[in-house]
């Protein structure tokens, strides 16, 4: 019972924290290679928060999807790499998403299906030649269940996927991945989804720190680059490598292609040889990111067009392999309590602009999935390779709320 109570005045303190009343809609991606993370009815609290209206979850969580029910947030699903050779067959997909999609419908808003993940830069020929006829085999299944209007299928790429990106307006696919790519561009224009990029200027100033801008990654002030071609401005990294990618797909033909970004964060905690991996910057890259997205403001290449932006990532996973960054890119803390404050704004009832309060240090807790179930989380192992007066009277409020429950632990 104690115990319980605590989580919840964990839960309430993080969600005054991190308030924040946005126009634009937030993604983030839950991920949960981990043994220490709160329930999914706990998760809700956090997810709002933040202001996310949207979720991406790496498998397909019944304890998910089903505390999620009739809240109103969006979910995208996935079948890990691990399954794309078994959802070439249509009856495998089809089951499948009897069992993990419409069986939450609708309920639980599923929107998307994500079927693998960075899958054509593993350099797996057998892997990525399965990736296509998986993607249009599930579908099928959705078009059979009468399903397609409002599930998508997608996949997600690395930035890898590009040969160059530099300047952005010269951005190209590798050469040896365009006979592979154009017919995944022609299914996402067949079935009108998303083509989906997970985008790190963490690993271009991580692998070059004396060379790349740290202001230049955190959307801080900086000088920016000119684009020489396109005359066109760049202030921050990410827009930098959105607009490459739009480039590499008009250069195929696909300019009005629809592009989310699947996945982008900063960890809050490296290894000696992880450069800039720090709760400062991470704070800095993800305050001025929800910021950004909050302001509907376009890249310079499409002004015009709203973010579509998964941020990574809701928890710290403490499981995952590989460097420490890889286990601390979460804005929360196993406990619930957020790894750092985000340094957004909170708005008032009034439309009354104020900072955020700085959350208090709180202690980490330390206290698997069935992949027939789809819940496998495989396909994200490692993502290295690859936001006076009447708010005083607010705070004397949650002050009597806070006394209120630390009573009933004492």
């Amino acid at each position: 019972m104690v115990m319980e109570l605590s989580r919840l005045l964990i839960l309430f303190i993080s969600g005054l924290l991190f308030h924040v009343k946005i126009v634009t809609s937030i993604g983030i991606n839950y991920g949960q290679i981990a043994n220490n993370l709160p329930t999914p009815e706990n998760v809700i609290p956090l997810v709002k928060s933040i202001g996310a209206t949207r979720v991406k979850l790496y498998d397909a969580d019944p304890k998910v999807l089903k505390a999620f029910a009739n809240t109103g947030v969006e979910f995208t699903v996935s079948l890990g790499n691990e399954y794309l050779a078994k959802m070439r067959d249509p009856d495998c997909a089809k089951t499948w998403i009897k069992s993990n999609v419409q069986a939450y419908l609708p309920a639980t808003k599923i929107t998307c299906i994500t079927v693998g993940n960075e899958v054509l830069t593993f350099n797996d020929t057998s892997l990525s030649g399965c990736l296509l006829p998986a993607m249009e085999s599930v579908h099928t299944a959705l078009v059979n269940l009468g399903l397609d209007k409002q599930v998508s299928v997608t996949t997600a790429h690395s930035l890898g996927v590009l040969g160059n990106s530099y300047p952005p307006s010269a951005g190209a696919f590798r050469k040896d991945l365009v006979d592979c790519i154009t017919p995944i561009l022609d299914f996402h224009v067949k079935t009108a989804s998303p083509f989906l990029i997970n985008a790190y200027p963490y690993f271009a100033y991580k692998g070059s720190p004396k060379q790349v801008s740290l202001d230049f990654v955190l959307f801080q002030p900086n000088q920016g680059i000119l684009d020489p071609a396109s005359n066109l401005h760049y202030d921050n990294m990410l827009f930098a490598q959105i607009d490459a990618v739009y480039a590499a797909l008009a250069s195929l033909g696909y300019k009005k292609l629809l592009l989310h970004i699947s996945e982008t964060g900063w960890p809050s905690k490296g290894d000696e040889d992880e450069a800039g991996a720090t709760p400062e910057n991470a704070k800095k890259y993800n305050g001025n990111l929800i910021k950004l997205i909050s302001s509907k403001k376009g890249t310079p290449m499409r002004p015009n067009c709203d973010l579509n932006i998964y941020v990574f990532a809701l928890f710290n996973e403490n499981l995952k392999p590989g460097p420490t960054s890889e286990r601390n890119y979460g804005l929360f803390k196993p406990d619930g309590s957020p790894a750092y404050s985000l340094g957004i704004s909170a708005v008032t009832a009034a439309n009354t602009t104020v900072a955020s309060p700085t959350p208090p240090t709180l202690p980490d807790t330390s206290s698997g999935n069935d992949p027939d179930s789809g819940s496998g989380s495989t396909g994200y192992l490692s993502i290295s390779s690859a936001t006076k007066g009447r708010y005083e009277f607010v705070g004397s409020v949650i002050l009597v709320l806070v006394f209120f429950l630390i009573s009933l632990l004492l």
